[in-house]
């Protein structure tokens, strides 16, 4: 299948002994076996996201929090077979989008992508588009109706999400062409998702009471286990963007692990310089945001230069935090912050720390395309989660009315509650000033 090498992601393309291969490639069942886990793995991230998202939010809400999560996996997963794939990956398209030719995977059976069937690196590629729609439902929690979230989510997995893909990772795509860099996602999924998602809590407007009323989260158990699972089904995520058990699949787990740890004590030293105690929270957090500016370097930069990376994305994302009520958008978990800035800050120190592994060109060369590949990102994902949001508010109101938001949407929306003792209060909003 001569056209697989053009629909290649730039992490294969880069990292893979196969690359240099002319002829067409062979299956290799060790590289199969380890795709197959590191799906699988990527697959778990959005069950632990939900349990990170659902610690965070009040008691009366996890529920509807957890599903705006947990939805994504049957919403993306069906539209990622019926056209999002194509979109990103299907051979002959343009600089901007392929066309259709794999609605459905038509023509997948029985090939290849590299060295692994190409029914795996789709299923790979799914996890990752799944992900992506749920990371910005952190934004808009406690107050987007769930139908309304469910057709935007559709809607920004085909026209947003695919194109972007493409762009970064299909070979035919513009990026892709210019140089830039992303490994595994850093701009194509966090800067995508972080972006998005401040804008959609804008288009929204604030929870009510916002910034005076304190929501604090109702579970922090909940937060630690779902960091602990998002760090676990992450591996599959950096290391399984090498599509091979090999060298680069090293060295993408080995700075996984190194960024994150680095980002964490990070942010646990910041939180104790400003308010006097590290958090669990912000433990969670930190290692969350490492794992966010690792992404578009894990395997473009050595194990000492990730050190760098996990630092300076963590400290970044923790500024970033402070100024949350100046930008007069409530991103309720803060998906800009901890995704949108620790993306930008991982995808420009890919360019600036790349010579370190010897990948990508001269360092003022990629920096030059690093910024480009990052203000397209933000130009594309703004304007047009912008434009998806105003569709979707002429189908059907896309806030929840005020007696549902106060009293919480678990019941309104999924007739459940997370807890038979709900009524209890805990996690309600806690005023801290004003009037």
């Amino acid at each position: 299948m001569t056209h697989l090498r053009k629909t290649l992601p730039l992490a294969l393309l880069l990292g893979g002994a196969a690359l240099a291969q002319t002829e067409a490639p062979t299956l290799d069942t060790g590289d199969t076996a380890w795709m197959i886990v590191a799906s699988a793995l990527v697959l778990l991230m959005t069950p632990g996201l939900a349990f990170f998202y659902g610690g965070l939010s009040r008691t009366q809400s996890v529920l509807n929090t957890m599903m705006m999560s947990v939805v994504c996996i049957g919403l993306v997963g069906v539209l990622w077979l019926l056209g999002g794939y194509s979109i990103a990956f299907a051979p002959g398209g343009n600089a901007f989008f392929s066309g259709l030719s794999n609605f459905g995977f038509n023509g997948l059976a029985g090939q290849l992508t590299g060295t692994i069937p190409s029914y795996i690196f789709a299923a790979f590629q799914a996890m990752f588009a799944i992900i992506a729609v749920a990371l910005i439902s952190g934004a808009v929690i406690e107050r987007m109706r769930f139908g309304a979230f469910v057709l935007f989510g559709g809607l920004w997995s085909l026209l947003i999400y695919a194109p972007l893909a493409h762009w970064v990772w299909n070979a035919d795509g513009w990026l892709f062409k210019l140089g830039a860099l992303d490994f595994a996602g850093g701009t194509v999924i966090h800067i995508a998702a972080g972006i998005s998602g401040l804008v959609a809590a804008s288009v929204l407007g604030a929870r009510i009471g916002f910034p005076k009323t304190a929501h604090v989260p109702h579970n922090v158990p909940f937060v630690l286990l779902g960091a602990g699972l998002l760090w676990f089904g992450w591996m599959g995520f950096n290391a399984g963007s090498a599509l091979a058990a090999n060298q680069t699949a090293a060295l993408a787990f080995m700075t996984t692990l190194i960024a994150p740890a680095a980002a964490m004590l990070t942010w646990l030293g910041l939180e104790s310089v400003r308010t006097g105690k590290p958090t669990a929270v912000g433990a969670a957090t930190g290692l969350v945001v490492g794992l966010v500016a690792i992404t578009p370097a894990c395997a473009f930069v050595s194990p000492l230069a990730s050190v760098l990376v996990g630092v300076l994305g963590a400290a970044a994302s923790f500024a970033a935090v402070q100024l949350k009520t100046r930008m007069k958008a409530d991103d309720a978990l803060d998906v800009f912050a901890c995704h949108g800035v620790a993306g930008i800050v991982g995808a420009l120190l890919t360019g600036a720390l790349a010579w370190t592994t010897g990948a990508g060109k001269p360092v003022g060369e990629q920096m030059v395309i690093q910024i480009i590949g990052v203000a397209a990102a933000i130009a594309w994902t703004g304007l047009g989660s912008f434009i998806l949001l105003k569709l979707v508010g002429l189908v059907m109101p896309l806030r929840v009315p005020v007696s549902q938001e106060i009293a919480g949407i678990d019941v309104s929306a999924h007739s459940e509650q997370g807890y038979s003792d709900s009524e209890t209060g805990l996690g309600a909003p806690v005023f801290v000033g004003g009037d």
